[in-house]
């Protein structure tokens, strides 16, 4: 089976890139002058694209010891790592802590264990 890895964490492929069309990497900017024109600028953005990998209902799941692995690696201020997703792209990202890092267990008991299944929404941005 194919995966990604985020540094050294690998993460199912089935965890997909949720946002990964919905970021356009221009900036347009628009004012008017003083004679009522409409002054436009544009822009390539650089970086600071969003990629949100996501869990569903029905798959992309990862065991508690991942989700550990993954908050430890969240929890790290300022760092940055390197995301190989399946298909061989590669991106340097951060984890966006103005977005919430959410895992959830898919069938929630009080006895959880390492290899207890868990969805996931991983907050990433491109630095």
């Amino acid at each position: 089976m194919r995966h990604h890895t985020l540094d050294t964490v690998a993460i199912p492929e089935d965890v997909w890139w949720s946002d990964e069309f919905g970021w356009t990497p221009i900036a347009q900017s628009s004012t008017r002058s003083l004679t009522g024109a409409r002054l436009v600028q544009l822009g390539v953005k650089l970086k600071g694209r969003p990629i949100t990998l996501t869990s569903n209902e029905r798959g992309g799941w990862v065991t508690r010891g991942t989700v550990l692995s993954l908050r430890a690696l969240a929890d790290a201020p300022g760092a940055t790592y390197t995301l190989t997703l399946a298909d061989g792209r590669t991106f340097t990202v951060a984890f966006d802590a103005d977005r919430d890092f959410i895992a959830a267990p898919v069938r929630p008991a009080a006895d959880m264990t390492d290899a207890s299944k868990y969805r996931v929404t991983l907050p990433l941005i491109e630095v």
